[in-house]
């Protein structure tokens, strides 16, 4: 059944609309960092940050050495800055088709079962790609796609040629110049802050072989962390061509 997505993600592009103006204030941590309550070495710790976890600041003001931030696990507090990277200046998203073919059918549901949604910006709610699956693993996994936490795969697809617009200088420098797709809760989910968004569901999506020529069908997001590639997040269907 083809699925309208006008009503179903009207919350959803509301709330990526607000993270979209303010995701220049996500950051990242450079090493293991104490989350304390107040902006001082000696107030008590509310939550630690391991390397490379996400955060978001609430201001951009240093205060004492610390920015005010909230965690993945939605804990405020103060972290030391010097252990702060900020997300850079967004890189431009390509423009997708406004309207998607008429293969594309997306199940809005998945969208519930999507770990931290408000870190992606949805810039198509509905698209159809043909690629070559390649291995994301370097030969680590023998499904050629990374075991993310939070539950997802972390897969590539070698887009068509007439899919080259839907990169970004972020797929290029970071991803190989491939297109990242997650199916969410394809794994088990081992970070406690993700188990509620795949709590009682398991993604039965297929993964093709590497090397498979598919059709992928799912959300076109741009993930606002990282290098700010551009992704099919999450991912309703893959069938091979």
């Amino acid at each position: 059944m083809r699925i309208n997505f006008r009503g179903m993600m009207l919350g959803v592009l509301v709330s990526v609309s607000c993270a979209s103006s303010l995701w220049t204030q996500e950051a990242t941590a450079k090493r293991n960092l104490v989350v304390r309550r107040d902006p001082l070495k000696s107030s008590p710790a509310v939550d630690h940050l391991a390397k490379d976890d996400r955060l978001t600041l609430l201001g951009t003001t240093v205060d004492n050495g610390y920015y005010n931030v909230t965690t993945e696990r939605d804990v405020t507090g103060w972290a030391l800055a010097s252990g702060i990277t900020v997300s850079p200046p967004p890189v431009t998203p390509p423009t997708p088709p406004t309207q998607p073919p008429a293969s594309a059918q997306c199940d809005a549901s998945l969208w519930s079962h999507v770990y931290h949604s408000t870190r992606l910006i949805v810039h198509q709610t509905c698209i159809s790609v043909t690629g070559t699956i390649v291995d994301a693993t370097n030969g680590k996994k023998p499904d050629g796609v990374r075991h993310e936490p939070d539950g997802d795969t972390h897969g590539w697809l070698q887009v068509d040629s007439q899919f080259q617009n839907l990169l970004n200088a972020g797929n290029n420098s970071a991803e190989s110049g491939n297109l990242v797709f997650e199916i969410v809760c394809k794994y088990p989910v081992t970070q406690s802050d993700a188990k509620a968004a795949c709590s009682n569901y398991q993604n039965q999506v297929s993964i093709p072989p590497v090397g498979s020529h598919v059709r992928m069908v799912g959300v076109y997001v741009q993930d606002t962390f990282h290098a700010q590639w551009m992704e099919i997040h999450p991912v309703t269907s893959i069938t091979v061509e």
